[in-house]
């Protein structure tokens, strides 16, 4: 029997608030549609991460001994889902509830599993646009999903491109914040030719004595994702006042982490970047008073882009080629 909506809605709310914190604090801000449908979003894109890597709600990843099983699962049911089929999985049901209701392209979540699909494969990334590409897959198709909930149609390419630059902005800071952590179970998503730079190929990054080359790495990181936050606010602008303050407020908080794992320098690990409920609330209040702001005037020249035609479907189990980086032409608009 298919699940109602409203079951659907209430299981993945209790997934977000468990699972995310920051994500379910700016969420609260949106219209009630809008809200749910994110929430639905959310609870496959948190189970598919939660099969993926054996955790359970974004904790305690381990590596799974059958990783290219687990990919075909979720391919499975993923494309189940895509095809409007009951799954009988609620992360699934809610995936093609809200596919439906929205119009995701198929493309998007077939990108986001070619992320996990390169971790199960013990995948790192060998050059910054690697990286990025990578950081696309994970979360930049994923903010292009959540534009589609937000109701930013099809052809509007602009948008969506800087709704990818804002979800690969939070992936840079989660990077940063994790380095060491992802390093203790065999994970490595700084570029190796940045770790060659530093003298640090081949070595272990979770020792301590690395700490300064960390330190100057996450800098970097938090650059970049400094660049990808200032272009998301282009597209932020575009949209209705409620889903602009709820964008702008998760940008607010997810910007914070990279600035705070840059201010704690070598510091950075020592205990795990958390941001405090009140700190959240006076984020959000700033991001009100943005929101007010007209569009900022950011050209999207130089930035890594997402390829333009439809991503071919990786097979089940295979390694996810990385995407080829288009950079954003002279003329990129500054609407």
């Amino acid at each position: 029997m298919r699940p109602e909506r409203d079951q659907l809605v209430e299981a993945a709310g209790r997934s977000i608030a468990r699972g995310s914190k920051s994500f379910r604090f700016a969420s609260q801000i949106f219209d009630l549609e809008t809200r749910e449908r994110s929430w639905l979003l959310y609870a496959w894109c948190r189970a598919c991460d939660d099969i993926t890597d054996g955790q359970t709600l974004g904790h305690d990843a381990q590596t799974p001994d059958n990783p290219e099983e687990r990919i075909a699962f979720i391919w499975a049911k993923t494309d189940a889902a895509l095809r409007g089929e009951h799954v009988g999985l609620v992360p699934f049901d809610a995936l093609a509830t809200v596919a439906a209701e929205t119009g995701i392209p198929a493309n998007l979540p077939q990108d986001h599993l070619a992320g996990f699909a390169r971790d199960a494969v013990g995948w790192s990334p060998q050059t910054e646009a690697d990286l990025l590409s990578y950081c696309y897959q994970v979360a930049g198709a994923v903010g292009v999903m959540m534009a589609h909930v937000m109701g930013v149609p099809a052809g509007d390419r602009d948008t969506l491109d800087r709704a990818s630059d804002l979800g690969i902005a939070f992936q840079l800071a989660n990077i940063a914040r994790d380095i060491v952590d992802d390093a203790r179970v065999g994970r490595s998503y700084l570029p190796s030719e940045w770790l060659q730079a530093e003298g640090l190929a081949g070595s272990d990054i979770s020792d301590p004595a690395h700490r300064p080359a960390l330190a100057r790495m996450t800098h970097r990181l938090a650059e970049l994702a400094e660049a990808y936050r200032r272009s998301s606010k282009v597209g932020a602008a575009r949209l209705p006042f409620r889903s602009r303050w709820a964008v702008l407020s998760a940008a607010g908080i997810y910007g914070e982490v990279a600035i705070r794992a840059v201010t704690l320098g070598q510091r950075a690990w020592d205990q795990r970047i958390s941001i405090s409920k009140a700190e959240k609330f006076a984020l959000v209040i700033e991001a009100f008073g943005e929101a007010l702001m007209p569009a900022p005037k950011v050209n999207r020249q130089g930035l890594w882009t997402r390829p333009s035609e439809r991503a071919p479907a990786h097979p089940p189990g295979r390694q996810a080629e990385p995407s080829a980086p288009r950079r954003a032409g002279r003329k990129g608009n500054q609407s």
